[in-house]
């Protein structure tokens, strides 16, 4: 590549461009991102605990490791996946919130997020008409 070439040359020949792997993932991930963003909207009693935990993870794991620890670092991906682990921290957040304020201890909190409901705990809930 010529000395002179511009910066937007320079990026798409680039080893995080638009011609590889490392620039289309992350583009792609960003759809969790806002799913979990519209997931804000929805009733508390309706989130999956389980799957804010893999989320919240996988954010925290990734931001590491693209940012910091891979070489070439990602910086595409690492905030992808810092905005993954925020949005889930959040959702987590919400579920604790509410399982306390319905009486729940730390510890049956913390069984609601690993396993989910109990059948006592789907039995009470209440059933929506359609």
């Amino acid at each position: 590549m010529s000395a002179g070439a511009s910066r937007f040359t320079r990026f798409l020949n680039s080893e995080t461009g638009p011609k590889t792997v490392h620039f289309w993932a992350p583009v792609f991930k960003w759809s969790l991102v806002i799913a979990g963003i519209n997931d804000i909207q929805r009733p508390v009693e309706k989130l999956s605990g389980t799957q804010q935990i893999a989320l919240f993870a996988t954010g925290v794991i990734w931001t590491r490791w693209a940012g910091f620890v891979i070489l070439p670092r990602n910086y595409l991906l690492a905030s992808v996946n810092f905005f993954l682990g925020g949005v889930a921290g959040y959702q987590l957040k919400r579920i604790y919130d509410y399982r306390k304020a319905a009486g729940d201890n730390t510890s049956e909190i913390v069984n609601y997020f690993i396993h989910g409901a109990t059948p006592t705990q789907i039995e009470a809930a209440p059933v929506e008409a359609n």
